[in-house]
């Protein structure tokens, strides 16, 4: 149904969540998972994803059975964030507004105005991070594949099975965000869903993806889906081929209950203060200071 209802429930396109779908008439077919050769279940302890359908495979370790595949481009941290930390941060973004999003979702933005298809970046009301969240990005120093890594734009993603909240298939743009894609789940286990990507590279700007990922080597990557399992206070990094090469979805069914998250980006080279685009991005990173 191609319709803006933003203000009626916050979907447009073909984007729908519970509410909308309800109220106008709306199926929402389940993602289809027939076209792939099978389902694996990736373990953050041996680095490797095992062909199961139990999105728990990875309590399993070491014992697992079965077929396994390498699948790099993943680092995962259990337990980043203590119990404590998701109670007194969860009372943090709650008492900030939460504005409605796209497909039953909620968000909080922190972060530059971008355009992905005009490639336009502006400030618009950026201001800096809510104080409560200063300590997750403190920590990020504590983990070799983050110790450089300077948060541009700062996310709050509510889902939540009463609305029918889940996220479509995607890969996160390529013109003005770096290769780290950075998610702190905060409450609600969830599975992060991952295909493989099988268009041109014009799409989502992966032609500005660095090498060797901005040329598609379809024949590489396997016709599975990858199930990365996202339990309460972890920390996943998606960089290199599952950054570039897969896309990832949240389908409706794997979300139980409400699951917050916190998703951080970075700016690709050229917007970095020694790159050729850099003299545009100094506006933004006078900002990312504050909290």
């Amino acid at each position: 149904m191609e319709t803006d209802r933003s203000s009626f429930c916050g979907c447009k396109g073909i984007r729908t969540c519970i509410k909308c779908e309800k109220e106008y008439s709306i199926s929402k077919p389940a993602f289809d998972l027939s076209k792939y050769d099978g389902s694996y279940v990736y373990c953050c302890f041996c680095n490797k994803a095992w062909e199961s359908h139990d999105n728990s495979e990875h309590e399993k370790h070491p014992n697992h059975s079965g077929k396994s595949i390498n699948f790099p481009g993943v680092f995962i941290q259990l337990e980043f964030i203590s119990q404590d930390e998701c109670d007194e941060l969860m009372s943090g973004l709650d008492s900030l507004p939460w504005d409605t999003s796209q497909s039953g979702r909620r968000k909080q933005n922190f972060g530059p105005k971008c355009n992905f298809k005009k490639r336009k970046l502006r400030a618009g009301n950026f201001g800096g991070f809510p104080v409560s969240t200063r300590f997750i990005q403190d920590r990020f120093s504590t983990v070799d594949l983050l110790r450089d890594f300077q948060t541009i734009e700062q996310c709050s993603l509510e889902y939540n099975s009463d609305r029918g909240s889940s996220i479509d298939a995607h890969i996160d743009d390529c013109w003005i965000w770096g290769e780290r894609i950075v998610t702190v789940n905060v409450i609600g286990h969830s599975v992060l869903t991952m295909v493989p990507y099988r268009d041109t590279n014009t799409k989502y700007n992966l032609c500005d993806a660095p090498n060797p990922f901005n040329n598609l080597s379809q024949s590489k990557v396997p016709n599975v889906v990858v199930k990365i399992p996202m339990p309460s206070g972890s920390l996943l990094v998606l960089y290199g081929e599952a950054r570039y090469w897969w896309e990832h979805l949240i389908p409706r069914e794997d979300i139980k209950g409400r699951r917050v998250c916190l998703a951080y980006r970075e700016f690709t080279k050229p917007y970095l203060s020694c790159g050729e685009f850099g003299g545009e991005g100094d506006f933004i990173r006078e900002r990312i200071a504050f909290f």
